[in-house]
């Protein structure tokens, strides 16, 4: 089994499930007593969060640089960004440590394809909805077809992710606004809906609605085991 390293802390509420989730996964496929091999190093988002909200991008990227050294230096044999905004600099971070980084992006990707899905809705962070880092990616790599909510509706997203989940404010109203949007995307042809946001899931489950979900929590923790395992 390899090493799974978890670059945690944006936020802390997801990196718990992640924990969660990849050591469920462990024991599922190993049986007994079996739990992941894994280093974490959580970054302080009240370090990160202001600098993604005022665009220092280099910023970030120093923190994260210097959490992915650290766990390569504790031996881990791949990395997890556990938030898919931090994916905006994946190729960045990839290029400071030697491990390979399992992308988010590329494993979402993957289950979607299995399902013969071609155009989906994606919900997250401003970044992730209105940058190119996810919906490009999807869209040259793999043939998949992005749709974002409109700027109102994209602004109430985020504004519910950085002021209430990241803070595990979990609001059945809220949930009730990202299904009205959810709605509005599916009238546009969205066939399923990416919760592009490692938080969302706690807001938003498939047992509320007809149309598919892609949880990239639990699909990035499933490609994380199957790379530790293979």
């Amino acid at each position: 089994m390899k090493t799974i390293g978890l670059l945690g802390g944006i936020t802390c509420e997801s990196s718990l499930v992640y924990y969660q989730l990849i050591n469920e996964l462990v024991r599922a496929r190993l049986g007994g007593h079996n739990s992941a091999r894994s280093v974490m190093v959580s970054v302080n988002f009240a370090d990160v969060q202001p600098l993604t909200e005022r665009g220092d991008w280099a910023g970030v990227l120093a923190v994260l640089q210097k959490a992915a050294k650290g766990i390569e230096a504790a031996g881990a044999d791949l990395l997890v960004l556990c938030a898919n905004t931090a994916h905006k600099l994946a190729d960045e971070i990839g290029r400071g440590v030697a491990i390979p980084i399992v992308h988010i992006v590329d494993a979402t990707a993957e289950e979607i394809r299995r399902t013969g899905l071609r155009k989906v809705g994606l919900l997250g962070t401003r970044f992730t909805m209105e940058e190119e880092f996810f919906s490009g990616r999807l869209r040259e790599r793999h043939g998949i077809e992005a749709l974002v909510p409109g700027p109102e509706e994209r602004r109430l997203v985020h504004r519910i992710i950085i002021d209430e989940l990241a803070l595990g404010t979990v609001d059945p109203r809220s949930g009730e606004a990202v299904w009205r949007i959810i709605d509005s995307l599916v009238a546009r042809g969205a066939q399923a809906i990416i919760l592009g946001c490692t938080e969302l899931p706690l807001l938003v489950r498939q047992d509320q609605g007809a149309v598919p979900l892609f949880d990239t929590t639990a699909i990035h923790a499933r490609a994380a085991v199957d790379l530790a395992l293979r």
